[in-house]
């Protein structure tokens, strides 16, 4: 959680241009030194390096659907598109290095699936932050998945083909100042949709889109190294190669925390009351069954108070629907005010509320009763509310939960008629 609202909240401060420029420059000047140096990397290592980004790609993929299904978010459904793509564009650039490998003439080349996956992935970074205003279906998933399918497919088969049919190949030239020139292009469309991506993303926070743009951004860097690499397993190779693997992981874990989160909010939603913020009827079951099981193992009591707002209907009548949701929230207020950390307040349905009372025998519930009633009095908001309240404890008043409901129902509507009763009276004596 707190890597999250790090990630979340840092954005670079002053002019986003000088930092993106002393950014390029660094990794121009990295490569170049990188490119002094002797050394050449192990063709096995390098395979290995492009099986890890294919896996985390395809990992990147799998978590970005769920995001997307989870969220509905378009962006998300096409970058997961785009990041499978990309996996497979990796396992095969695999195939045609050792192509290369095995060709020595041919060492002055890059290899042309490294360039179609790279610049692939840039063109469809830039266009994910516009996709919502292009497609005119917003709540049809078929349709989305349809749509974005073919955007990713049309722009893969385009790439590709630019690239294939372009009459050379990505050379390399030794003793060029930029010997892989061609490295410059995807790094400049990055670079492009780095800044683009951190302009429109909203401070909605979730951290896949704050990680976006350093995804954006380290792709720029790793093309910038890898565009001094004289040799195809050079120091500037294998830097670039490692900091492409790192945007991945980067992108993957500020995923992993948004889906941890989605499934934190899914689960709370699906126990609690959207008006009140309670715990719905599935969950007041649930704790009550779990109160059964766990009472009956230390026979220990504990307590059930089922209440009613009084009235509901002529309020509604009255003042408006607004206010009688008003009126149910105010009642929910009042049940965690008098509520510790171990009891369940529960919306039981309609105008009524439960609240579960462990550890708890009859004359404490009845304290509870007390406590309730006292706050509602003192409440001085229009319009006035009052509540009903029946009692049961176990084992007294049952050892089901269908029992104790049903005796705390009979105990509540016991206390409406004796409340009727007493109205009836006051106004007869007037």
């Amino acid at each position: 959680m707190a890597v999250r609202e790090r990630l979340k909240s840092f954005r670079p401060a002053g002019h986003p241009w000088w930092l993106a420029v002393v950014a390029c420059s660094a990794a121009v000047v990295l490569g170049h030194l990188l490119r002094q140096l002797n050394i050449v990397l192990n063709p096995l290592a390098w395979s290995s390096a492009e099986i890890i980004s294919a896996l985390l790609s395809f990992t990147i993929a799998a978590s970005v659907l769920v995001r997307y299904y989870g969220t509905g978010n378009r962006v998300s459904l096409l970058l997961g598109l785009t990041f499978g793509v990309t996996g497979i564009i990796h396992l095969g650039a695999i195939f045609e290095f050792y192509d290369h490998f095995l060709k020595p003439s041919e060492q002055v080349r890059v290899p042309v699936s490294w360039m179609i996956g790279q610049t692939l992935l840039g063109l469809l970074l830039l266009v994910a932050c516009v996709i919502n205003k292009w497609l005119p279906w917003p709540r049809d998933p078929g349709k989305n998945v349809v749509a974005l399918s073919s955007i990713v497919i049309s722009a893969t088969c385009l790439v590709a083909v630019t690239f294939l049919v372009f009459p050379s190949t990505p050379p390399i030239s030794p003793h060029s100042p930029t010997p892989r020139a061609w490295e410059l292009l995807p790094a400049f469309i990055f670079l492009i949709a780095a800044v683009v991506l951190d302009s429109v993303r909203e401070s909605d926070g979730f951290a896949f889109d704050t990680a976006l743009v350093w995804v954006a951004g380290l792709h720029a860097m790793s093309h910038l190294i890898a565009s001094q690499s004289a040799r195809l397993l050079d120091a500037s190779a294998g830097a670039a190669e490692l900091v492409n693997a790192i945007s991945y992981i980067v992108l993957l874990g500020a995923t992993l925390l948004d889906n941890a989160r989605l499934f934190r909010q899914v689960r709370r939603l699906a126990i609690s009351d959207s008006l009140t913020g309670l715990a719905n009827y599935r969950h007041l079951v649930d704790v009550l069954q779990s109160e059964l099981e766990r009472s009956g193992r230390t026979d220990r009591p504990f307590s059930v108070l089922l209440m009613d707002l009084d009235g509901l209907k002529k309020i509604n009548d009255h003042y408006g629907h607004l206010i009688g949701s008003r009126a149910l929230s105010r009642v929910a207020t009042i049940l965690r005010l008098n509520s510790r950390s171990i009891d369940t307040a529960a919306r039981y349905g309609g105008d009524e509320f439960a609240l579960v009372l462990p550890e708890t025998n009859l004359a404490a519930a009845r304290q509870v009763v007390d406590r309730i009633h006292n706050c509602l009095e003192e409440d001085e908001e229009v319009p006035r509310i009052s509540i009903s309240i029946g009692v049961a404890t176990f084992p007294k008043s049952g050892v089901t939960v269908q029992q104790l409901l049903e005796f705390a129902d009979r105990a509540l509507y016991a206390m409406k008629e004796q409340s009727k009763r007493g109205k009836m009276e006051k106004r007869r004596r007037s």
